[in-house]
């Protein structure tokens, strides 16, 4: 029995994709092929390939450990997806994800990162060179650091980010590095050893080192080392206890504000550079980073449904995180046009005039970003004066 979808298996074949068992591949009917690279592309026996959004570039290799699944995902050139799902999420240039991946809606894993065997993600972003061990849940983070592949941020086999509080809430979101000094690959790398975990929100700082086995409840400082596996005494419990919410919300808002500069990094700094459907990548890339906004909003949002109502401060409270996430989805930072022009001059691939930028350029534009962080939190707090008070 010949299946229904024989037909555009045969035409990707017949247009120069390598598919050694063409019978055991499953192309959707609502995939472009035209969107689907002829140069060095090999789908191993077992993929399914879905979604009209689907693009995968020259010299990527679906499937060589186990079947792969790719749905409406967005990957770059010699990106190795060797096994498991992804839907909704974008791998750049030189991805390797290892089998029994389940990369879920929102990631967006930059060039040379990696994942081992069996990782789960979502609404996770890795910047370039960033490693995820085996038997990971990084869900909900952002992890950068490091400056090349010998020295990169890493995350230890076995390491969960726990995401989900006992309220029931999702307001978790971690950073490991940020994004307005992240993006210029300067900073030293985090190393998160393996077996250990982290409860959601923390912020991690860059250099810092933490011991396998550890758990972290509490926020580590830059180039600090950490070895014991009880960082933090446990937290009350009670939904009301203001200064517990204040770190919670405001840890949310920088979370947000990263995000918007990264938006903003992608939309003037990286739709500048040529890649083989540039236009589609920049469009998939904001298409993550604007869900990941979207998610990050909603959630906060709808932890303030677990506060309860029932004093006029806690009332209060819930109406105005209401402005704030209005607040948060209307900013629209800019870079100045000068200064990306200082960026991006030349015709180097994107890591490469990264790593070879002047000193200035990269004080300068730290700075743009870091300003545009600030702000947008600054903006947000000083909504907040029952959580933020001057």
């Amino acid at each position: 029995m010949v299946p229904p979808d024989a037909g555009l298996v045969q035409l990707l074949v017949s247009k120069g994709v390598s598919v050694p068992a063409p019978a055991t591949v499953y192309v959707a009917p609502e995939v472009n092929l035209e969107h689907i690279s002829a140069d060095g592309v090999i789908i191993h026996p077992g993929c399914r390939i879905q979604g009209e959004r689907t693009v995968i570039s020259a010299n990527c290799k679906l499937g060589a450990q186990a079947p792969a699944t790719i749905e409406n995902c967005f990957l770059g050139n010699g990106v190795e997806f060797q096994g498991g799902y992804a839907r909704e999420s974008v791998f750049l240039d030189g991805v390797t994800i290892g089998s029994g991946a389940q990369i879920r809606e929102a990631c967006l894993f930059e060039e040379r990162s990696s994942v081992a065997h069996t990782v789960g993600c979502k609404q996770t972003i890795l910047f370039p060179y960033a490693t995820l061990g085996s038997l990971i849940n990084f869900c909900d983070c952002l992890l950068a650091g490091g400056t090349s592949r010998v020295n990169h941020s890493e995350v230890g086999s076995g390491y969960v980010h726990f995401n989900f509080a006992p309220t029931g809430h999702k307001a978790t979101a971690s950073l490991f590095g940020d994004v307005a000094h992240g993006v210029w690959l300067t900073e030293p790398a985090v190393f998160l050893g393996g077996g250990g975990g982290a409860v959601g929100p923390v912020q991690v700082g860059y250099g810092a080192v933490i011991g396998a086995g550890s758990t972290l409840r509490a926020d580590v400082a830059r180039e600090t080392q950490v070895i014991t596996s009880n960082l933090a005494t446990t937290h009350d419990v009670n939904r009301h206890a203001f200064p517990r919410l204040a770190r919670l919300v405001s840890h949310n808002i920088d979370y947000v504000a990263q995000l918007l500069v990264l938006r903003t990094w992608y939309d003037t700094v990286r739709r500048t550079f040529a890649a083989e459907y540039a236009d589609l990548l920049l469009e998939s890339a904001l298409r993550v980073i604007d869900c990941a906004i979207t998610e990050r909003i909603t959630r906060l949002v709808a932890f303030t449904n677990t506060i309860g109502l029932e004093d006029s401060a806690s009332r209060q409270l819930h109406a105005r995180i209401i402005d704030l996430a209005s607040y948060l989805t209307t900013q629209e930072p800019r870079l100045d046009v000068a200064l990306v022009s200082r960026i991006v001059a030349g015709n180097a691939p994107y890591l490469t005039t990264i790593a070879n930028l002047d000193s200035a350029v990269v004080t300068a534009g730290r700075t743009a970003l870091s300003t545009i962080a600030a702000e947008i939190t600054s903006g947000a707090k000083n909504m907040l004066p029952l959580l933020f008070a001057n």
